[in-house]
């Protein structure tokens, strides 16, 4: 199965605040916040969606076709994410502007505030889906996570317009994009992807209502952080999967992006729902368990044994069978 992952690629910079924000809001002072945060530790990091979930689809052993935009910077992360099985050959390089940049502060109950400096990703709106299809001899999945805006429209359009099964996950966009925009990305999509709160998000400022989005989608994946996820079909149940347990949690940033993984892994496998959905909760809990969103290692026998603790022995050889991890 062919996924083409598109969105952002970006280099993290990732502070701890040791304290709650909440505690530094005045509620009635809410309209005029103006606070600094003196941090403790600054870690840099590879990142960005689209480089995040394309090199955890690559440590479970599959070559996604990462698709975004860079700036002339990209050449060591270039390396490092071919090693880890990313195809990057689609990757448009800027000549003008550095890779983005994610600056983010987490504080000790791991709420996150952040900013995002687009650069070179403002470039992403020129690429065409048709000659990554033309190279790699046909798409079957299209993945449009955050990224320019406008990038995110005309890939949506273009996977629409030719026929290529998408998936819409506009999360970290949400806030920015227009409800108009945002029903332009969700209508059609084969997969939508969200956590809770942009379920709801969604919802408001596109005036669907969730049965009304479900009519809309094939399939509607709703994160719900340490609850696991739940995952919803027009006409059908709800399936709740439970989260695979942590070995501890060091930092939160990129694990989204490691259950996209996971899941799509699952897809590209034709494994159920069900399964796409554990192997999503278990990748995320690597992610969980280290700071950076592509610093951990997922290795065979670990990952089989800790699947099988979480799911069950077969739900676990269900999963062996397909799940080949980089670091065997």
């Amino acid at each position: 199965m062919r996924i083409a992952i598109t969105g952002s690629i970006a280099t993290d910079h990732l502070m701890t605040f040791p304290g709650r924000f909440s505690d530094q809001l005045v509620a009635d002072q809410l309209h005029r916040v103006s606070l600094s945060f003196l941090v403790d530790d600054l870690q840099v990091r590879r990142g960005g969606c689209a480089a995040n979930i394309s090199f955890g689809m690559g440590c479970l052993g599959l070559s996604p076709i990462l698709v975004g935009a860079v700036g002339t910077d990209f050449a060591d992360y270039r390396s490092w994410l071919e090693r880890h099985g990313v195809d990057c050959a689609s990757v448009y390089v800027s000549e003008t502007f550095h890779t983005a940049r994610f600056l983010c502060t987490t504080d000790e109950e791991h709420n996150q505030i952040a900013s995002f400096y687009t650069g070179a990703m403002a470039e992403a709106r020129l690429i065409e889906l048709q000659p990554i299809a033309d190279r790699v001899g046909g798409l079957d999945l299209v993945l449009v996570s955050p990224n320019d805006p406008d990038a995110m429209l005309r890939h949506t359009d273009e996977a629409r317009q030719r026929g290529i099964p998408f998936a819409a996950d506009p999360s970290q966009q949400l806030a920015r994009m227009p409800g108009e925009d945002i029903r332009q990305l969700v209508d059609g999509a084969a997969y939508l992807f969200g956590n809770d709160y942009e379920k709801g998000l969604i919802e408001q400022k596109t005036g669907w209502s969730d049965e009304e989005i479900l009519g809309r989608v094939g399939v509607r994946v709703t994160t719900l952080g340490p609850k696991g996820v739940v995952i919803d079909r027009e006409g059908e149940p709800s399936l709740h999967v439970p989260s695979a347990p942590e070995l501890g949690k060091a930092d939160p940033t990129g694990v989204g992006d490691a259950f996209r993984s996971g899941f799509l892994a699952g897809l590209a496998w034709g494994l159920p729902l069900e399964r796409c959905g554990q192997i999503g909760n278990l990748t995320a809990t690597h992610v969980l368990e280290r700071v950076g969103g592509q610093e951990y290692e997922l290795r065979q026998q670990v990952f089989v044994e800790r699947f099988a603790a979480a799911y069950g022995a077969e739900a676990a050889a269900e999963v062996a069978q397909n799940v080949r991890c980089h670091y065997a």
